[in-house]
C-alpha cells in the first residue's frame, strides 16, 4: 500500500507561487534535511503550478520544464531530491490550463502520466482550474487515476478539485490517495478556522490510502509570501499551535509552506512535536469526537480522538479574540465530561494526561476544564486508569 499514513512534505505555492527555481528546491532540499525533518517523517519535496513553458511541445505534444526556472530539467530536480532520500512531487491539472495559466492536462492524462514517471515523480498534486464546461468532473481524475497507476510508476495521486462535487462521496473510487475537500487557505486566523469547522462533519470520510487534504500549511509564515492573497494578516504562535495541532487532529496532510530555508526554532520545535505527529501519523486515523461549547459554540472546540495504542488524543481550541472576555477573562475554561465521549463516572476508570507542550501530568476523575487563550489550543496525550 503507497499511503497508510497522512503524506508529510512541504510544498512551494504558500510562499513561492510562481518565484520557483532549481536553486530553490536544491536549496529547500538541503535545508529539509539540514533541519531533521526526514526524521519526523516529512519525506516529500513538492513543485506546484509554474513550472512549465507556456505551451507543450510541438513535435511530442509532451509537457516541458521552464529552461530559465529550471535549466537542467525535471529529472536532475528528481534525481537530486532523491539523493537526499527524500521523495519528488509535481503539479498538473485537469483542466485545458492550470490555475496560473500554463499547460493543463486536459486530454493528455496519460502521456502526462507517462512524462511524469519517466522524470522518476513521486507524488503529483493535480489541480481543478480551466475544466471545459459539461465535462464531468469526477471522470476527469478517474482518468488521471487510472494515468498514474498505467504509467509504470507508484505515484501518490493528490486530487485538489477544492470539495467540488461532493467529492468526499467517490474520490476515493478514482484511485486518489489525498483530497482538498476545500478552497485555498491563506496565512489568517480566520482561514484556517473557516476551513477546519467546515470539515468537522466529514472527517470521518477520511481513511488509509485516502486522507481528507485541508490544504498546505501556513505555520512558520509569518505573512511572508509572493502572493497578497496568501499572506493576508499573518498568523502569531499561538494560531500556528492551533493550526497545527488541528491538522494533527483531523489526520489531515502535513504540507508544510514555509519557507523552510528560514524556518526559525519555534516552529521547527512545533512541526517536529513528536507527540502530535504521533497523533497524526497514528495507524487508524480515526476522527476525533468533537463537541462545541454549550454557549460559546464554535468559539470553543474540544475533541477527543482514538489511538491505536489504547491512548487518546485530547485537545481544546479557542478561537477568540484577545479583546473578547468570557466570564471577565480573555482565557476560555474550556471542558469536557468524560460521559459525553464514552466514560461515564460508573466505569470506575480515572484519565491520566500529559500536555504535548509541557510535559506535565495530571489525574482527573468525570471531567476535565483547562483555560485556553484566545487563538491558542492545549493538547494532551491521555490514557485510562483503574481507581
Amino acid at each position: 500500500m503507497l499511503v497508510n499514513r497522512p503524506p508529510m512534505g512541504w510544498n512551494t505555492w504558500n510562499t513561492f507561487t510562481d518565484q520557483i527555481s532549481d536553486s530553490l528546491i536544491r536549496e529547500s532540499a538541503d535545508a529539509f534535511v539540514d533541519l531533521g525533518l526526514p526524521k519526523a517523517g516529512y519525506e516529500y519535496i513538492v513543485i506546484d503550478d509554474c513550472w512549465s513553458k507556456k505551451l507543450r511541445d510541438p513535435e511530442t505534444d509532451r509537457l516541458e520544464a521552464d529552461p530559465v526556472k529550471f535549466p537542467n530539467g525535471m529529472k536532475s530536480v528528481a534525481d537530486y531530491i532523491h539523493s537526499k532520500g527524500l521523495k519528488f512531487g509535481m503539479y498538473s491539472c485537469a483542466g485545458q490550463r492550470t490555475c496560473a495559466d500554463y499547460p493543463g492536462s486536459f486530454d493528455h492524462e496519460f502521456l502526462d502520466a507517462e512524462t511524469f514517471a519517466s522524470w522518476d515523480v513521486d507524488f503529483l498534486k493535480y489541480d481543478f482550474c480551466y475544466k471545459p464546461n459539461g465535462v464531468d468532473g469526477p471522470l476527469l481524475y478517474r482518468r488521471m487515476g487510472m494515468a498514474l497507476r498505467a504509467s509504470g510508476r507508484d505515484i501518490l495521486f493528490s486530487a485538489c478539485n477544492w470539495g467540488s462535487d461532493d467529492v468526499w462521496s467517490w474520490i476515493r473510487s478514482a484511485g486518489a490517495h489525498m483530497y482538498r475537500s476545500t478552497g485555498d487557505i491563506n496565512d489568517s486566523p480566520e482561514s484556517y478556522r473557516q476551513i477546519v469547522l467546515s470539515q468537522l462533519p466529514r472527517l470521518a470520510t477520511s481513511a488509509p490510502q485516502c486522507f481528507n487534504d485541508m490544504d498546505m500549511l501556513t505555520v512558520g509564515m509569518y505573512g511572508k509570501s509572493s502572493n497578497e492573497f496568501i499572506a493576508a494578516s499573518g498568523c502569531g504562535d499561538a494560531d500556528y499551535r492551533s493550526q497545527f495541532a488541528l491538522w494533527c487532529m483531523a489526520s489531515a496532510p502535513l504540507m508544510l509552506g514555509c519557507d523552510i530555508r528560514k524556518m526559525d526554532e519555534k516552529t521547527l520545535k512545533l512541526v517536529t512535536n513528536r507527540d502530535l505527529v504521533r497523533i497524526n501519523q497514528d495507524a487508524e486515523a480515526r476522527p476525533p469526537i468533537y463537541l462545541m461549547h454549550p454557549w460559546l459554540k464554535e468559539k470553543a472546540i474540544s475533541m477527543v480522538k482514538f489511538l491505536d495504542d489504547g491512548t487518546y488524543a485530547i485537545a481544546f481550541f479557542n478561537f477568540g479574540e484577545k479583546d473578547e472576555k468570557f466570564m471577565g477573562q480573555g482565557a476560555v475554561e474550556n471542558y469536557i465530561t468524560f460521559a459525553d465521549f464514552g466514560l461515564p463516572n460508573h466505569a470506575g476508570y480515572d484519565v491520566v494526561t500529559r500536555d504535548v507542550f509541557t510535559g506535565e501530568e495530571k489525574t482527573w476523575r468525570e471531567y476535565m476544564r483547562v483555560a485556553v487563550e484566545p487563538h491558542d489550543c492545549r493538547v494532551f496525550i491521555a490514557k485510562l486508569q483503574k481507581r
